[in-house]
């Protein structure tokens, strides 16, 4: 596929978000942005969310990492259908009860302003990572496959993505993105399987065959309980899988911002339980392609594409997809689920942190209705400058798996998160409001030291997912420790 073909794909593509979002953002309110008139029917937030949860991440990581992981990422998978339930029926009530806008202002009714802050903040920084982690995946495969050829920088490839995204972001807000991810979602699911189909059709097999050969048993190591010393081993993803769910999902503005847009806590509930078992198929489905791309790259002599002079397996689907014999029925498939995954959840990310800038720090529901739409106008140009500049700098200091190094940054920064709204939750104890956020730095500091020790240290221990939920109790233990005593 040339980038010539790819560019007027992108294109129509993005005129069809437009036109979506000159019917959803026709009102252009701050109730429309922030919460969609709480009148989003909970089915289609709940398809939504798949492509939000998945992301360009998963589609295009997940399959690169089958070689080194094979299918142990399913552990933390289920780990992630637990950690569902518990948003499900744990918090969302409590945010319904409080008929929260952002979800941090539950901080400020429980313990006070900085405890208030503090969480925002972590979530700033979490959904800012997140965010730009997921868009770099995007702008480095559309650099290598499409803007190489103009001899565009890769800069000038993220300024204009993120530039597409404000355009129909910028009125509708969350309204617009709850039928924009339902479109993105129906992409995406449709690409994954297509490519399945279409590769194996190539390699002379169906389906079943393919389920059945000798060469997917190669890479289909799905539980690892040899040896608990292991990064990847069956508890250790399990549970860490369910926190970074609570974490990522439950306590994330991003993710909660589509729920609290159901007519009711019971519609929020449903949406959220079918998503999760809709969630754990489709990327059982990712895996399957993985180990597919590693077949037909080892049949075929395809190597794994160099960036920067380093193989990245990151590039293997595009790699196969743009550039193999297999036709352009794989390569419109491939662009349009890639758009669609990536653009899911980076517009939704652009959203979230427009809104709990303007909640949580500018407090902009006391304002009247035209200074809040001037200040949230603002505020999202500037949240948009702020991704351009964490995605480029990513180019210069990622050297792993992007799927890997989002669920380990999510270590360090949702556990602050994780530990504030657990001590609300689980305890009646009010806390010194003003050395929260002590804590919380210090919990980070703590775990970052620890997440630093080598194996040998640790006696042959490998540090993995768990630094999450590790982190959010010594959060829990550091606000015991400030706890106004009766």
């Amino acid at each position: 596929m040339s980038a010539i073909q790819i560019l007027v794909l992108i294109g129509a593509y993005f005129l069809l978000l437009l036109l979506i979002s000159y019917f959803t953002g026709k009102n252009d309110s701050n109730a429309d942005f922030f919460k969609a008139g709480k009148k989003s029917p909970w089915f289609l937030v709940a398809f939504g969310m798949v492509g939000a949860s998945l992301s360009g991440v998963t589609f295009i990581s997940v399959p690169g990492w089958v070689n080194a992981s094979q299918f142990s990422y399913m552990q933390v998978v289920l780990g992630y259908l637990v950690g569902y339930f518990v948003v499900a029926f744990v918090l969302l009530p409590i945010y319904y009860r409080l008929n929260l806008t952002s979800i941090y202002e539950y901080l400020l009714d429980r313990f006070g302003k900085v405890s208030h802050k503090t969480g925002a903040f972590f979530f700033f920084v979490s959904r800012v990572l997140g965010a730009a982690f997921r868009l770099y995946l995007v702008a480095i495969v559309l650099q290598q496959f499409v803007f190489d050829d103009f001899g565009i920088p890769f800069e000038i490839t993220v300024v204009i993505s993120i530039l597409l995204i404000w355009i129909y972001t910028n009125k509708g807000g969350i309204k617009t993105i709850v039928w924009t991810d339902t479109l993105q979602t129906t992409f995406m699911i449709a690409a994954v399987i297509l490519s399945i189909i279409l590769i194996n059709r190539e390699l002379g097999w169906n389906f079943a065959e393919f389920m059945a050969s000798a060469e997917l048993k190669e890479y289909s190591t799905f539980l690892v309980t040899d040896d608990f010393l292991e990064r990847n081993h069956f508890i250790k993803s399990f549970v860490g899988g369910m926190f970074v769910t609570i974490c990522m999902t439950g306590l994330d503005q991003d993710m909660m911002q589509k729920n609290l847009t159901c007519k009711n806590l019971k519609d929020a509930q449903k949406n959220m339980v079918s998503f999760s078992f809709v969630l754990v198929g489709v990327t059982f489905l990712f895996m399957l392609l993985g180990a597919l791309l590693f077949i037909y790259s080892n049949q075929n002599d395809i190597a794994v594409p160099l960036m920067d002079g380093s193989p990245k397996t990151d590039l293997l689907f595009p790699e196969i997809a743009l550039n193999s014999s297999l036709g352009l029925t794989l390569s419109i498939t491939f662009m349009l689920g890639l758009i669609a995954a990536a653009y899911s959840s980076a517009d939704s990310a652009l959203t979230s942190l427009t809104t709990s800038f303007c909640v949580d720090f500018l407090n902009v529901e006391k304002r009247s209705e035209a200074v809040q739409k001037s200040i949230r106008k603002k505020t999202h140009i500037i949240m948009s400058g702020v991704l351009i500049i964490v995605i480029i700098a990513f180019k210069y200091i990622l050297n792993s798996n992007v799927i890997d190094s989002l669920l380990t940054v999510a270590g360090y920064t949702y556990g602050p998160l994780l530990g504030l709204f657990a001590f609300g939750i689980f305890t009646k104890h009010k806390v010194k409001d003003q050395y929260v956020w002590i804590v919380a730095l210090a919990s980070v500091i703590s775990i970052s030291l620890i997440g630093g020790l080598e194996a040998e240290n640790l006696g042959g221990y490998q540090i993995g997912y768990e630094l999450l939920p590790l982190n959010g109790l010594l959060t829990f233990f550091g606000l015991w420790l400030i706890r106004i005593k009766k």
